[in-house]
């Protein structure tokens, strides 16, 4: 060491070289990459389930509706009802012109009360003509009358009896065609055939109104809805058709009530797979509310959404969903460091996955896997701006 001091030159080379080291790991240092910034959640214990979503959105369902259509067609002459109006079971909605009908059920109960005075008076006749009978049979016996005389009587007899019972004939096609000419006027009127709200009227006071033939989709003359009772129908893919059963829990989300949920079950289950669109082959469900009042009151055709909830568990390890990369891998922000893990889990749904083995509550996992430069191996850091 003394050489050296002595020595200027070498120890001018010695300082200069130890400036250099520095200085290279000074620029090093300095122009080493930034660490990427990355959107963390802590592992942590909690409730994670099993669940099944539909497809395509879902919508609220009255549990009756019904599109009602006069049986014929005619002129609307009165409309008993508006739209929005609550109604009960066979109130009168809507009446077609029918003053020709009127006019045959009168004419029909003319020739009724005209056949029962004419059974009436048959019947008198049969019912003297089978006493005199009886009379002359008594006199035949007592041989004051000859035995031409009883049959004649009795044949008078006969012919009455049976001229009693074509008049009470009479009486019963008389009763059909006045029942008949009824029946013609309830095909011009239109009566709830449940108590609930009229939604639409097609036509005004006047106007034509013409029945729906069946394959013609004409608009029918009155929609209406039984708001009292509401389900939820959605469409689930079909491959998760084998694991549903009538009874399952379901989680029910209204886009008009956002930030609020609500309990259900499903109540039933299409028996068949509807195919609307190429490669969209799902299942019809229909669930209804565990406590219709906390829903409070909703609108027919809401959009709305379905979870089918299969299994739960409570206060197991859990990480985002989004924090899964392919093959059940996460990255965990050791330190500075992406450090790659390979878990086994369990349950899952879009938002928790519960974990059974790979990592312990307090480890952080990353959730931006789509931020670039997020890999395993890279010096990262948490973003202070976004925490999950």
């Amino acid at each position: 060491m003394s050489n050296i001091l002595h020595r200027p030159w070498l120890r001018n080379s010695l300082i200069a070289a130890m400036l250099m080291a520095v200085l290279v790991g000074a620029v090093a240092w300095f122009t080493r990459p930034k660490p990427v910034a990355v959107v963390v959640a802590e592992v942590g214990r909690g409730k994670v389930e099993a669940t099944i979503a539909n497809t395509r959105a879902g919508s609220v369902e009255a549990c009756q509706r019904t599109r009602l259509s006069t049986m014929a067609g005619g002129r609307i002459e009165l409309l008993a009802v508006k739209e929005g109006d609550r109604v009960t079971k066979g109130q009168l909605l809507m009446k077609l012109w029918n003053d020709d009908q009127q006019g045959q059920q009168v004419v029909a109960a003319a020739q009724l009360d005209s056949a029962r005075k004419r059974q009436n008076e048959a019947c008198t006749m049969a019912a003297t003509a089978a006493r005199e009978a009886e009379r002359q049979t008594t006199l035949r016996q007592q041989e004051f009358i000859s035995i031409a005389r009883e049959d004649a009587a009795r044949s008078e007899a006969n012919a009455r009896a049976a001229a009693c019972e074509t008049a009470a004939a009479d009486v019963t096609q008389a009763q059909a065609r006045l029942a008949l000419t009824r029946i013609e006027q309830r095909r011009m009127v239109l009566v709830a055939p449940f108590g609930g709200t009229v939604a639409r009227i097609v036509g005004e006071v006047g106007e034509y109104s013409t029945p729906s033939p069946p394959g013609v989709p004409t608009p029918p003359a009155i929609d209406l809805i039984d708001d009292s009772c509401l389900y939820v129908k959605a469409p689930l893919d079909e491959v998760d058709a084998p694991r549903l059963k009538t009874g399952m829990p379901v989680r029910i989300t209204i886009d008009a009530l956002p930030g609020s949920s609500f309990a259900g079950r499903i109540k039933r289950i299409a028996p068949y797979v509807s195919a609307l669109e190429k490669q969209a082959r799902t299942v019809d469900i229909e669930a209804t509310f565990d406590e219709p009042a906390k829903a409070g009151p909703l609108l027919v055709g809401y959009s709305a959404d379905t979870e089918v909830i299969l299994d739960v568990r409570e206060g197991v390890l859990r990480v985002p969903t989004a924090a899964l990369l392919e093959g059940s891998r996460v990255l965990v922000l050791d330190g500075e460091s992406l450090v790659e893990r390979k878990l086994r889990t369990g349950l899952s749904n879009w938002q928790f996955t519960e974990v059974l083995e790979g990592l312990s509550g307090g480890e952080r996992v990353v959730t931006s896997l789509e931020r670039e430069g997020v890999k395993a191996g890279v010096r990262a850091i948490a973003d202070p701006a976004a925490r999950e």
